[in-house]
């Protein structure tokens, strides 16, 4: 099964990078980053020591639900370029594992299919998991804090 990562979108990036509300309705806050850490969800780099950041609520589902998880994520404070597609592990993927967890195309969690997945194994976890006709879409969370980082697709 082809995959390929996906970046928030543009649009949204903008509009928060404008001082537009996250999910919870706040101004995003700006940090300047010590170079260690901070994921930019938008061109899924790593933000430079120096360099300012905003820290948000995002909840990347299109509506309200029970399953509809919201959590902090970060993004550059500037205008950043949006990672390309591909099936290329992003270089923002730098700790030892993840979890890997896919959803219906409901927006709803598709039970039995979250796991703690080491970071060279997402991309065949994912495609074993885009192979079932019930999963529309993975989501690609942090092991530890459970943020969320990507999408994962078919290609």
């Amino acid at each position: 099964m082809q995959i390929t990562f996906e970046a928030l979108p543009t649009e949204t990036v903008r509009a928060l990078q404008r001082g537009g509300p996250d999910a919870y309705g706040y101004r995003p806050e700006q940090k300047i980053s010590d170079g260690d850490g901070v994921p930019c969800r938008h061109c899924m780099e790593n933000v430079a020591a120096g360099e300012p950041y905003l820290v948000l609520a995002y909840r990347p589902f299109p509506e309200l639900q029970p399953y509809a998880e919201t959590g902090p994520i970060f993004l550059h404070a500037a205008e950043c370029k949006r990672a390309s597609f591909g099936p290329d592990l992003p270089e923002m993927l730098a700790s030892p594992d993840y979890i890997v967890r896919g959803y219906g195309a409901d927006d709803r969690i598709v039970y039995g299919t979250g796991a703690v997945v080491p970071t060279a194994g997402i991309a065949e976890r994912a495609g074993a998991l885009l192979a079932r006709d019930d999963v529309a879409y993975i989501h690609v969370r942090s092991a530890r804090n459970n943020c969320y980082q990507c999408r994962i697709e078919r290609a």
